[in-house]
């Protein structure tokens, strides 16, 4: 009995490695081939160009005359030329926009590029676009915006009807498109055909989305489909282009809604147990609008900024989706252009040369002491290949021996995604001055995690996996050495350009004024907030009568508590008499893009007082915040 039970556990033993050897399972949710090569782009280019462009605006009514829109010298290929010099390798277009205006002559409305006066109303610019993409060697992707507040049927199946056939011309009339963008703005204060009034509708089913996927997927099935529950990329909470330190490539789509409140911490991070493959994108604004403000040419991102961003996009595992909004001649600013030329330079020089290229690799473990599996295709530049470990491993780690000691601050991981993302929590050590130091430690990898630390010099890397969903797989590892001019210091946010000077101004609020000083002070860095019970206004004495042109309002970015989203303001002679605002609105988007608010008036006014009233608190707060406030 002793000698059959021995062979038999013999016989077992023999079969687990003959198994390990023969396969490696990918997780249940994994990354398809198509999706790989997506993310591989890592650098996508969005283009906010419409009518906001002319009329100064984030989010327009819908009420703006197809006049307004002339772009004197618009140049396409600039664009394309420009994004292609800055290292992207798509760009998509704002065919429509919230208020409606289309890009392209529809056939289905009048709120249109056809009743411009740009090219005597017979230019179509989305061709432009996909024509100058194609050309240049980028690939074309259009936004559609699902909200429209021109449109008299909104809120209505009629509108949907509308909105489904607009989607058919773009996906029919201009070549392979290669991504779809839907946003979750929806429903809210609009022109709608002439009747001013808010539409609410329910972003769980007013819009048809398996239906609009469908056809998707029909009429361009190269295209990747955009939406905060993909089915192909998502948004990843925040317009700050900003993943979360932890991310995970997987969701449960099922528990997102396009357009739904309370799900950017989820989306962010990702979730680890989800049951599909949907990549993060990580959506930013060159400059703090998404459209053009000439107010805004002095706070372009710089590189160093641009650069600071990849690092925590791609290098936490998404795509970095970069806005280069036009002016109003059709063009790219020189800032901008610089700006980006000068980002695709640092991170050229900094990974132009992979220390660890070909390095010897040694591992605690090879999965079933298979050379298929070895730990020397860390290093072997093959995405294709991978070192993994046997089942039932606790930990893992391997070590890359460079053949001289060289000196190097940053770290990349790649995981083979085509089998799903598995590790969980890893750190990173060097060997210097005869022990191990730790470099970094982090979470999750994906395609590609890129670590930054203090300069080192060693010849001799660890790479300890504590834990992880399976067997642990690492396809890529390099050792770089950072571009001096990635260094280089952002420019100041302290000042505001053609900010009115401060001095003698006073100012008093009707809650409690203990320290309201601070709205007025200067500091970008320093919150005032104060509970109310009344709908918030503050009053401003200027000490003089002085002419106004417009004001600024800056919002607090870690969180939405007392944020203000609708305004009036007020200018008077004696603090007395108010009359009506000079200026009522709303603070488009502020609640994903809380930036400096610049507000122009539509002509100058003269005054001794400004008064500002919170119409609105965003997320009806019981609180008011306001880091900043000036006049121009």
């Amino acid at each position: 009995m002793k000698k059959i039970f021995f062979i038999c556990f013999t016989t077992f033993c023999i079969s687990v490695v003959d198994a390990q050897k023969m396969s490696f399972v990918p997780n249940p949710v994994s990354a398809s081939k198509s999706m790989l090569d997506y993310q591989s782009m890592e650098l996508v280019g969005f283009v906010h160009f419409n009518m906001n462009t002319f009329t100064d605006k984030e989010w327009g009514y819908g009420d703006e005359s197809e006049t307004t829109f002339n772009p004197a010298n618009l140049d396409v290929e600039q664009w394309v030329k420009a994004a292609k010099a800055g290292g992207l390798k798509e760009l998509i277009l704002t065919a429509k926009h919230h208020d409606g205006f289309c890009l392209w002559p529809t056939k289905y409305g009048e709120h249109s590029v056809k009743n411009s006066p740009y090219k005597n109303g017979k230019g179509d610019i989305v061709k432009e676009f996909t024509d100058a993409c194609r050309k240049y060697g980028i690939k074309p992707g259009l936004y559609l915006s699902p909200w429209d507040r021109n449109h008299a049927k909104y809120g209505t199946a009629e509108y949907i009807t509308y909105y489904k056939n607009q989607l058919a011309e773009l996906l029919t009339n201009y070549g392979t498109i290669y991504e779809i963008w839907f946003d979750g703005a929806n429903g809210g204060d609009g022109y709608y055909g002439g009747a001013r009034e808010k539409r609410t509708i329910d972003s769980k089913t007013y819009y048809p989305w398996a239906e609009i996927n469908s056809t998707i997927r029909k009429l361009q099935p190269a295209a990747k489909i955009f939406s905060d529950a993909g089915p192909d990329i998502h948004w990843i909470g925040n317009e700050n282009g900003i993943a979360g330190e932890t991310f995970w490539s997987t969701i449960n789509a099922a528990q997102v809604t396009v357009g739904g409140a309370g799900q950017g911490a989820y989306l962010n991070k990702g979730d680890a147990n989800g049951k599909n493959w949907i990549v993060g994108q990580c959506d930013v604004s060159i400059r703090p609008g998404w459209f053009f403000h000439a107010t805004e040419n002095e706070r372009v991102k710089t590189p160093a900024q641009l650069v600071d961003l990849y690092y925590k996009s791609v290098g936490r595992n998404a795509i970095f989706l970069l806005n280069i909004p036009p002016n109003r001649d059709g063009l790219f600013e020189k800032e901008d252009v610089a700006s980006l030329k000068e980002f695709k330079s640092i991170l050229d020089e900094t990974f132009a040369v992979n220390f660890a290229a070909n390095a010897k690799v040694t591992a605690s473990n090879t999965r079933g002491n298979d050379a298929a599996y070895s730990a020397k295709n860390i290093t072997d530049n093959n995405s294709q290949s991978f070192w993994t470990v046997d089942d039932g491993q606790k930990t893992a780690s391997f070590e890359v021996e460079l053949p001289a000691a060289k000196q190097f601050d940053r770290i990349m991981l790649q995981e083979p995604i085509l089998y799903g993302q598995r590790i969980s929590k890893f750190e990173v050590q060097a060997f210097v001055n005869k022990e191990w130091k730790t470099l970094a430690s982090a979470t999750t990898i994906g395609n590609k995690r890129l670590l930054r630390f203090d300069a080192v010099v060693s010849n001799k890397i660890r790479v300890q996996i504590d834990e992880f969903n399976n067997a642990p797989a690492i396809s890529g590892f390099g050792v770089y050495k950072s571009s001096a001019r990635e260094i280089a210091k952002a420019k100041s946010n302290k000042s505001v350009p053609g900010d009115m000077d401060k001095t003698g101004w006073k100012i008093s609020t009707n809650v409690s004024n203990d320290k309201a000083a601070m709205i007025i002070d200067g500091d970008l860095f320093n919150i005032w907030r104060e509970n109310i019970t009344n709908p918030f206004f503050m009053t401003i004495d200027l000490g003089k009568q002085k002419t106004v042109s417009g004001f600024y309002y800056v919002p607090r970015t870690d969180k939405h508590l007392g944020t203000i989203e609708k305004y009036s303001l007020y200018v008077s002679t004696d603090g007395q008499n108010w009359g009506e605002p000079v200026s009522k609105g709303e603070f488009a988007n502020i609640a994903n893009n809380p930036v400096l608010q610049m507000i122009r008036l539509n002509k100058p006014v003269n005054g001794k007082f400004v008064k500002l009233v919170a119409d609105k608190i965003l997320d009806e707060a019981k609180s008011v915040s306001i880091i900043e406030f000036g006049l121009f």
